[in-house]
């Protein structure tokens, strides 16, 4: 039965080690991603001091005047570091659909300690491992970011694990396509909206996600889901609990049969007791810039073809990073 709203699912089973337990939890995610794409996760292992550390100093940094998160900003169309203002994004257009810039700014970092060799530093890798900025005068801000960076990496491991075994592939099937991920962190902050939005004008306009996976810690409600009913609905927001959705990667990868499910975070109502400033910790997933995404030999049934041509990770990440920060190669010049 598939399922019209999103499930909450205990990983502490597959963290017991026992394959009794793994294979219990890669089943009931195997259905969340076959139905709605989404899913909530709890004793997923992460530090609560860790997210309590990277929200504190987010939220000093979003507080600090415009013109001191101007000088972090993000340093080209392409490169997924730094800071990026209010209006200066459109979701939406990664789907070819126009609407006004995304009511929201942000804060982003790729991978730290990146080895100066051709790998990482020559033109195939393009801005993939483009060296992060941080803002100075914030005690903690540059660790708790790296730090997070880290946690989410391994978490997303664990969950590319599951994944593998949940497509009836070996458990580490994976680990070889995401060793040198190109991931971002993002912290993303809604400001509370003194004036009344552009139609079609939303905090994050509706869309799908780019990699293999995404990993959310919202801070409230707001985050809304599309399922197969045609309904939007609401991502519960559950204590200790971490949102993941797959991405346009993943269902790729399963000639989907998984999907990548549109999202979006809509308007606060105009009560100002309810219009208040909304934080939320981003971990987008993303396998290495080399990694070619082809149809799984699982999802493929005899007779049947591929949905998608291969593609790497890289282009793909880039095409759609691009028309989310050109409005769609439209954005007018400066």
């Amino acid at each position: 039965m598939t399922m019209l709203t999103v499930p909450i699912i205990d990983l502490a089973p597959y963290f017991g080690g026992t394959p009794e337990g793994k294979a219990a939890v890669a089943a009931k995610l195997d259905e969340a991603c076959r139905s709605i794409g989404f899913l909530v996760i709890t004793n997923h292992g992460i530090d609560p001091g860790l997210i309590r550390r990277v929200s504190d100093v987010s939220r000093q940094f979003f507080d600090l005047p415009l013109a001191d998160k101007r000088k972090v900003d993000r340093p080209r169309d392409d490169a997924v570091r730094g800071y990026s203002a209010v209006g200066e994004e459109g979701l939406s257009y990664s789907l070819e659909e126009a609407t006004p810039g995304d009511l929201k700014e942000s804060f982003s970092i790729g991978p730290s300690g990146v080895p100066d060799d051709e790998y990482h530093r020559g033109p195939k890798a393009g801005a993939h491992f483009e060296p992060n900025v941080f803002p100075q005068g914030i005690p903690g801000f540059e660790a708790a970011y790296t730090e997070y960076f880290s946690a989410m990496s391994d978490l997303s491991q664990s969950l590319m694990r599951i994944f593998a075994l949940a497509l009836e592939l070996p458990e580490t099937f994976f680990d070889d396509k995401i060793n040198e991920h190109i991931s971002m962190f993002r912290v993303l902050s809604y400001p509370p909206q003194k004036e009344e939005p552009l139609p079609g004008q939303l905090r994050a306009g509706a869309h799908s996600d780019y990699g293999s996976l995404t990993i959310v810690l919202p801070d409230d409600k707001g985050l809304q889901v599309f399922n197969k009913a045609g309904q939007w609905v609401d991502v519960p927001h559950v204590e200790g609990g971490l949102v993941v959705n797959i991405a346009d990667l993943m269902m790729q990868w399963t000639n989907d049969q998984w999907v990548s499910t549109l999202h979006r975070v809509v308007n606060p109502p105009r009560d100002p007791s309810q219009n208040k400033r909304r934080q939320s910790l981003v971990f987008f997933h993303q396998p290495n810039y080399d990694a070619m995404v082809e149809c799984l030999p699982s999802c493929l049934a005899p007779g049947e073809k591929p949905k998608y041509a291969p593609i790497s990770s890289g282009d793909h990440l880039t095409s759609k990073f691009v028309k989310q920060t050109t409005f769609g190669g439209t954005k007018a010049e400066a």
